[in-house]
């Protein structure tokens, strides 16, 4: 997945907010781990803010 659709993709789960579209997310930002590393996955969270809207840290 390229980090341009995962951001597409998170950006779609947060509009939505709620425990299904977290999980959703969670899912993306493991493939984005897995594929591109930790650190573009912390990047999309802090980018998105998905801290403050899922409460998904940096690092984990």
């Amino acid at each position: 997945m390229t980090l341009e659709k995962a951001r597409q993709l998170l950006e779609v789960h947060a509009g939505f907010g709620g425990y299904y579209n977290a999980h959703g997310a969670k899912l993306v930002l493991a493939e984005v781990a897995r594929e591109h590393g930790q650190a573009a996955a912390d990047a999309l969270i802090r980018e998105l803010e998905l801290e403050r809207i899922f409460g998904i840290k940096p690092g984990s």
